[in-house]
């Protein structure tokens, strides 16, 4: 139902990464491989007002970013109403939008005592078709809109075997009817990713809480196995905790082991060594693969943007790669995947500047 067409992805940004424009495997839907995530939209991560969230997604959208993503469990449906109301003065073809299924939000229930406490929405999980349908029904709603492009299962690992046998044949039949044109899997379990890939035919996968310069291993099988499939990967939740962002560990003990805290201490100092940030770096490994369509910025505020939008656009010395390499940080293929995608990026935009498109 995605009738966008290149022309509506036009390169309105300054870098690289929003003036590329990518398909989401065989189905037809493109999307900028920069993205919108809503979580933080929804308060998921601390209060944010509405005009906060309105001005982080329209200054998304004045950096060239035209996809964007949600989910009903965001706020309890929170992030998909701001979401609409701040997309309604665009052009519905000009944008992509995704949301999830799998995870419902149940409405407001009633009391009979009027001086009861009220009754909040409340988050629960069911796989069946009915509910599937449903909760599309009422992402629609929220969103104001008549269609999404991209609908993702949720799938908590404890739900996998659900999910897969209840959960995708349903989103399947809704793609066949023209409901839905691309279908997809979000998790942050690869092994469980990996295996939608293979035994599905599924269009996108969304990698959650991705950390590669911590662990890049479940990164590489994921987007390994979506290439082999042709299935495209967008990567999402690499900042969500702050492992990489945050100058101090105040924020990461509670959630980050302490060799991983050892081992981030150590890439901090090879970065600042080298004049680049590990939220750059992380961003850059996670864009080399050509099966990565997108990466989700949450972004909270229209400053919080313009932060996500520079580590995406920033330049990352080879010397970093190298000097990662040499320390065993990374493996040398690695470094040097990443040392070829740095001169491409170098390269496409130096062409962008000669042709006119950036300034």
């Amino acid at each position: 139902m995605n009738d966008s067409a290149p022309s509506d992805f036009a390169a309105q940004g300054l870098y690289l990464s929003r003036l590329k424009a990518n398909n989401f495997g065989r189905s037809g839907v493109e999307i900028t491989s920069l993205a919108f995530g809503g979580t933080r939209i929804g308060n998921v991560y601390g209060q944010v007002t509405d005009l906060e969230a309105y001005a982080a997604i329209e200054n998304a959208w004045w950096q060239g970013i035209r996809y964007f993503d949600t989910a009903p469990h965001y706020g309890y449906g929170l992030s998909e109403r701001r979401l609409g109301a701040a997309l309604r003065g665009h052009r519905r073809a000009a944008y992509t939008v995704s949301t999830k299924v799998g995870g419902q939000v149940e409405p407001v229930g009633s009391r009979d005592d009027p001086f009861a406490p009220p009754v909040g929405p409340r988050h629960s999980w069911d796989f069946s078709a009915e509910a599937i349908r449903r909760s599309l029904e009422s992402s629609l709603t929220r969103l104001g809109l008549t269609w999404v492009d991209v609908v993702y299962l949720d799938v908590p690992d404890e739900h996998a075997e659900r999910a897969l046998n209840e959960g995708y044949p349903a989103l399947e039949q809704m793609r066949e009817e023209g409901l839905v044109t691309a279908i997809g899997a979000c998790m942050n379990q690869p092994e469980t990713l990996i295996r939608f890939i293979g035994d599905t035919d599924i269009d996108v996968v969304l990698c959650t809480d991705v950390h590669p310069l911590l662990d890049e291993r479940p990164l590489y099988n994921v987007v390994a196995a979506a290439q082999e499939q042709g299935v495209s990967v967008v990567i999402g939740g690499t900042f969500s905790h702050d492992l990489l962002a945050e100058p101090t560990t105040q924020k990461t003990t509670a959630h980050a082991p302490p060799a991983q805290l050892r081992r981030l201490s150590a890439l901090r100092a090879i970065a600042e060594r080298h004049g680049t940030t590990l939220s750059a770096a992380a961003l850059a490994t996670c864009s080399a693969h050509p099966s990565v369509a997108g990466i989700l910025i949450d972004g909270r505020s229209y400053d919080h943007v313009n932060d996500c939008v520079r580590e995406c656009s920033a330049a990352i010395p080879v010397d970093f790669w190298r000097e990662l390499q040499q320390k065993g940080f990374t493996p040398i293929d690695a470094c040097a995947r990443r040392r070829l995608a740095v001169r491409r990026a170098a390269s496409l935009i130096s062409a962008c500047r000669t042709s006119g498109q950036v300034k």
